[in-house]
């Protein structure tokens, strides 16, 4: 009883969270743990919440970056404008910590590049001006009570004479091995649709997944800028080919052109959008093209806006799609 008691006093002391805000010129960053004094086995909730001023591009950290020692349970990325046209970036990660005891969240390093007019885009010598959080103290409770005895108690009075041998168990086992036997065809293929059906995952989640781990990297230099194009087409492709059916990847652009209008799912406009931004992808990738940094954010901008506008009823797909093709 008193081990149960203990866990029920320190599950009401869990609930409690830990969150500090560090800042750096237009960028203000905010850092959540919850619950800050977890029992051993629950997971931890991490936030990072970035807001930068209207102008200044967000650049936060990659997937897992710095958190090796926990094991990562979930992980969703958001990225949104406010009324003031603010940036707002939030990643959420879904911890599991390695045992019990002090743990720490380490400094987490996110990154910006001020485009406002009148502003020096980034330090001398620098790609991006860096905003580092501190490290984040919290401590994994155990339900074993701290006062708990280590050492045994001794038995109690004289020993219960021997019981006599117990009737023999092996045609019992025979038994139970061959019905056992004859039903695990069943169990696996019962256990291997299971499976497939905790990986399904819609084309929407796949394709945003996609995109914002490539949002998340650096923009690329003038030398990548090619490399760039291709996975950020290829992303909505593999998405058309996902939510629509279509066999986007295996044709070239006016080829898939001509199948989008054909599809009765595809409105005018985003046809129109589509055709727009593929073709601008195939200058850039085919012809040499180099775009500027207002036609970089129009790509992006018109990749995001085509996979949002098209999310309702989007499919169910094998989560192993997320690697790469």
């Amino acid at each position: 009883m008193a081990c149960f008691a203990a866990a029920a006093a320190l599950g009401a002391e869990a609930q409690q969270a830990l969150e500090k805000t560090f800042e750096s010129g237009p960028v203000k960053a905010t850092v959540r743990i919850e619950p800050v004094k977890p029992l051993i086995g629950d997971p931890v909730t991490l936030t990072i919440t970035a807001v930068a001023e209207k102008g200044v591009e967000l650049l936060m950290p990659e997937f897992g970056e710095a958190f090796e020692r926990f094991l990562i349970i979930d992980f969703v990325p958001r990225e949104s404008l406010d009324d003031e046209g603010r940036t707002v970036a939030v990643q959420r990660y879904r911890l599991q910590p390695p045992s019990s005891g002090p743990q720490a969240i380490p400094p987490i390093l996110i990154e910006y590049v001020d485009r406002r007019e009148g502003q020096r885009e980034a330090p001398e010598g620098m790609d991006a001006y860096e905003l580092l959080t501190e490290r984040l103290e919290f401590e994994v409770q155990s339900v074993i009570p701290k006062d708990a005895k280590a050492d045994l108690k001794p038995p109690l009075g004289e020993l219960a004479p021997l019981a006599p041998p117990p009737s023999a168990k092996w045609p019992w086992l025979v038994g139970l091995a061959a019905a056992m036997a004859a039903a695990s065809p069943f169990a696996v293929r019962a256990i291997l649709a299971w499976r497939r059906r905790a990986r399904r995952r819609s084309a929407y989640d796949i394709a945003r997944w996609r995109l914002d781990r490539l949002l998340a990297k650096p923009r690329p230099a003038a030398e990548q800028i090619d490399a760039f194009y291709v996975e950020l087409s290829g992303i909505v492709r593999r998405y058309l080919e996902d939510r629509f059916e279509l066999r986007a990847p295996e044709l070239t652009t006016e080829e898939f052109l001509a199948s989008v209008g054909r599809s009765p799912d595809l409105s005018r406009d985003h046809q129109i959008l589509l055709r727009d931004f593929l073709r601008q992808a195939d200058l850039v990738k085919f012809a040499g093209v180099q775009p500027s940094s207002d036609d970089i954010e129009q790509s992006i901008n018109a990749a995001r806006r085509f996979i949002d506008e098209t999310r309702e009823n989007a499919p169910l797909v094998e989560e192993e799609v997320i690697g790469d093709r």
